[in-house]
């Protein structure tokens, strides 16, 4: 295992690769705002830009009769950020007209797309589909579908019912997966979802792996593969581990806060850089770092034996196929992740590498916490 990227970070840098490529092109067909380039030319009251997941855990679920406040965690399997996609003017949230109650309770309230929602909708919608042709176009129509199966494979021996995309992650940036006691309606699927995407396979089985890790670890996957794994106790500096790690600077800021509130790492002035600090690992960060190390192994042996050894064998090699050695240099994720000139990517400097594990938050759901 020490030469080869675990295998969430295997899944991890394809979905990351995925939902970037698929926002890059929704993000140039949609009229939208964001908070550096203002509004599409023509557009002042566009929708503020959000990230796929907020299609999988709430737009996907709005039809054109609404749907009720209290069905839609349960249709999604997971929570949405509903407030935000309020105040960005995708969706209304209002009484049903048909109720005759005075007061009815929110939970009983309709959700509604908007004009600006539903032209989301109809972008978002085909996407899916287009992304993954471009990938049979770019790795070969078998990779894709060797990729596609071995995914399959996993998810029908997951004894979960897994939500279509990661979940908003929560306090410690943990993954929290459905409730299981909360009945889903009878009827999940909208209209389109003749098979499931890539990116809804990807997600479950990601989840799958997280929800195991953390079940016996006192940090999240997404801290300790983003940020744990890249410290040492001689002290890494802070503003270089978005770069290092593909994260965005507010979640990383955000985790070393919760790792130095844990006395897993000490902050200390950079003595060669001055206004910088260095992060290092304590004694305690250093445990966690070689257990997260460990569980990794330990869990993919655990699927082997649970899954099938050719079942996990035919998953990896699929996926590192397509990943490489996870770098932008040589992976061939990257050919596909240049966005388009006017796009909010385009004013960043190109990535290094991907996220070990998506670092996905209310603020819109981008999977590299942007």
């Amino acid at each position: 295992m020490k030469d080869r990227l675990p295998l969430p970070t295997l899944l991890s840098h394809t979905l990351v690769a995925f939902t970037i490529e698929f926002d890059n092109e929704a993000e140039h067909q949609l009229p939208h705002r964001t908070t550096n380039q203002g509004s599409t030319p023509g557009s002042p009251h566009a929708p503020w830009l959000v990230s796929l997941a907020m299609w999988d855990n709430c737009m996907r679920f709005v039809g054109e009769h609404g749907v009720p406040v209290g069905e839609l965690e349960a249709l999604a399997r997971t929570k949405t950020n509903l407030n935000g996609m309020v105040r960005w003017r995708y969706v209304v949230v209002e009484p049903d007209s048909a109720d005759s109650r005075p007061k009815p309770p929110r939970r009983d309230w309709l959700i509604r797309a908007t004009a600006a929602g539903r032209k989301a909708q109809e972008i978002w919608r085909p996407l899916f589909s287009t992304i993954e042709k471009r990938w049979e176009a770019r790795f070969g129509k078998d990779k894709v579908g060797q990729l596609w199966e071995s995914l399959c494979e996993v998810i029908r021996q997951i004894e979960l019912e897994l939500p279509d995309c990661l979940p908003i992650l929560e306090y410690g940036l943990f993954s929290k997966g459905p409730d299981q006691k909360q009945r889903a309606p009878a009827v999940r699927e909208d209209d389109t979802a003749s098979r499931p995407h890539l990116s809804a396979l990807l997600s479950r089985t990601l989840l799958a792996f997280a929800i195991e890790f953390e079940r016996e670890s006192d940090l999240s996957l997404a801290i300790s593969a983003n940020v744990v794994r890249l410290l040492n106790e001689e002290g890494v500096r802070a503003r270089e581990l978005p770069r290092l790690s593909g994260v965005s600077k507010e979640l990383i800021k955000v985790s070393v806060g919760f790792l130095n509130k844990h006395r897993y790492v000490a902050m200390a002035p950079d003595p060669t850089a001055k206004g910088s600090k260095l992060v290092r690992l304590t004694t305690k960060g250093r445990q966690a770092q070689e257990a997260y190390r460990q569980r990794l192994g330990v869990i993919e042996e655990r699927w082997q034996e649970r899954l099938g050894e050719g079942t996990i064998r035919k998953l990896r090699k699929s996926l590192e196929c397509i990943v490489g050695d996870g770098t932008s240099q040589r992976s061939p994720l990257f050919r596909g992740l240049d966005p388009y000139p006017e796009g909010w990517r385009a004013s960043l400097s190109p990535p290094d590498t991907l996220p070990h594990y998506p670092m996905l938050t209310h603020r819109g759901g981008f999977p590299d916490g942007s």
